[in-house]
């Protein structure tokens, strides 16, 4: 494949996700047909089965998207720090922050939840880009807890869950009643508290005794 050839096809692929985005929230995944997302994209079938085999398909690489998009923000904001400030207190302030068009995507990926919740095929490959997410949030929360000197006292993927479980929970919540618990306001204010009581001081490495 050349190189324009490839670009036209990540344009194209790139389009129908953003087209698909928009269409899902708007109508919903089940009631969203395929010729719905091409025409707002402006394009066939063609380009679309070339893409995608399916709506599910086409979900989950949204998936894969919104959370390496999610993973990458934080894990920049983070970089931009200081060593003085990797404390929990600016953690949960980064960990909070929740982008204006993230409500689109929680419309999304939890009617895509409830569909998976019937469906057990569905729930299987949804739990497998679920861990792949988790895996990415756990390593770079080690990641940042080893800078600020601290280590978890719990297993990582366990306490990955209970993040997302927080912030889902959170902005299901907030989505209902925006004017009484903005979107973060959750995770801004118990995060900081929750790593504190599950982290402690890391051990020093063979070489720093």
């Amino acid at each position: 494949m050349s190189k324009g050839v490839a670009q036209s096809r990540s344009r194209t692929r790139a389009a129908l996700l953003r087209a698909a985005l928009e269409t899902f929230a708007e109508h919903g995944f089940h009631a969203t047909s395929i010729e719905q997302i091409c025409e707002r994209a402006g394009f066939t079938r063609g380009a679309y089965y070339s893409n995608f085999a399916s709506k599910e398909e086409l979900f989950l690489a949204l998936f894969d998207e919104h959370g390496d998009r999610i993973v990458r923000r934080l894990a920049e904001a983070i970089d931009a720090l200081g060593p003085e400030d990797h404390t929990p207190e600016r953690l949960a302030r980064l960990a909070s922050r929740v982008e204006p068009d993230e409500r689109d995507w929680y419309l999304v990926s939890t009617e895509f939840t409830l569909h998976a919740i019937r469906d057990r095929q569905a729930a299987w490959v949804l739990a497998r880009h679920d861990a792949r997410l988790r895996a990415e949030i756990a390593r770079g929360l080690e990641r940042v807890l080893s800078r600020a000197g601290r280590e978890l006292t719990v297993d990582a993927d366990r306490f990955a869950r209970l993040i997302v479980a927080l912030r889902e929970g959170g902005l299901a919540q907030s989505y209902v009643e925006p004017s009484e618990l903005p979107p973060g306001t959750l995770e801004g204010a118990f995060l900081a508290p929750l790593l504190e009581s599950v982290t402690r001081p890391a051990a020093p490495r063979p070489d720093e005794r």
